[in-house]
């Protein structure tokens, strides 16, 4: 090989090496570019929130709403309150909500079971019955027992409500049979009779009694421990505004909202 061509190889060699480290650099440069993390960009809360929920929550919810559109300006949320039942059964039928939280892991099952949620619920908080009689408890209504007594007017929730369920769970438990002059389609609607005098005592939560301040006497039975309800929340699979539904469980399950609904009555999950 004369001079002149082996100069003219070894420069060829020289220009591929230089291209291949180039290249090489280049390939460097590029994988670095994609592995490195992309910045957060957390949607926040907006627009309107549907919360359907068991009428036992309004004041707790209520006050929780409040505080989640202060701290999320730019959104609304609404509510639905009544027996967990009905709420179920409009979910189901197609109703718009974005967040569900029932009185019983039974009246979220018909939820859960048509597939109508996202994940597992979470049990949020627990709740225990009471008896509520009118102001200064003029009948002496001291046990679950004396409900049974003849002339007394009582009312208890529909056996479908869960606290309809658990009434009937703690009379069946204490072997007690009583017949109410009504059956209410949710607690508050039970707690209103009493209130308006239209009855003289009903079973009720503890949470109830609470919220009805001076309106009616609340009366503790041992037997109400072994019917105490665990209330689940969720988030619906249909949800129209999955970002703020989720960001007001966060709230529910938050110390925040714990200490809120401890404040309302209801124990601890």
């Amino acid at each position: 090989m004369t001079r002149s061509a082996r100069r003219t190889l070894q420069a060829a060699g020289a220009g591929a090496a230089a291209l291949l480290a180039l290249t090489a650099c280049s390939s460097s440069d590029s994988h670095d570019t994609k592995s490195a993390p992309a910045p957060s960009s957390s949607a926040k809360p907006s627009g309107t929130v549907t919360v359907f929920a068991a009428a036992s929550l309004q004041e707790g919810f209520t006050t929780l709403g409040k505080e989640f559109e202060k701290e999320h300006p730019g959104t609304k949320v609404t509510f639905n309150f009544g027996g967990s039942d009905t709420l179920a059964a409009s979910i189901t039928g197609g109703a718009p909500a974005d967040v569900f939280a029932a009185a019983s892991p039974k009246t979220m099952a018909i939820v859960t079971d048509e597939k109508g949620a996202v994940g597992t619920p979470a049990t949020f908080v627990r709740n225990q019955l009471e008896i509520a009689t009118l102001p200064g408890n003029p009948d002496k209504v001291s046990s679950l027992k004396d409900l049974t007594r003849s002339g007394l007017k009582v009312v208890l929730c529909d056996k479908t409500v869960p606290c309809g369920a658990a009434a009937q769970k703690a009379l069946d438990a204490s072997k007690l049979k009583l017949t109410p002059v009504s059956y209410e389609q949710d607690v508050k609607s039970a707690l209103t009779k009493v209130e308006l005098k239209e009855a003289d005592a009903a079973v009720v939560y503890k949470t109830d009694v609470k919220a009805a301040g001076d309106k009616v006497e609340g009366v503790e039975f041992p037997e109400s421990a072994d019917a105490i309800n665990d209330y689940p929340i969720a988030l619906l699979k249909d949800a129209p505004n999955a970002t703020a539904a989720q960001a007001f469980i966060q709230l529910v399950k938050s110390a925040e909202g714990q200490k809120v609904l401890s404040g309302a009555g209801f124990l601890k999950p």
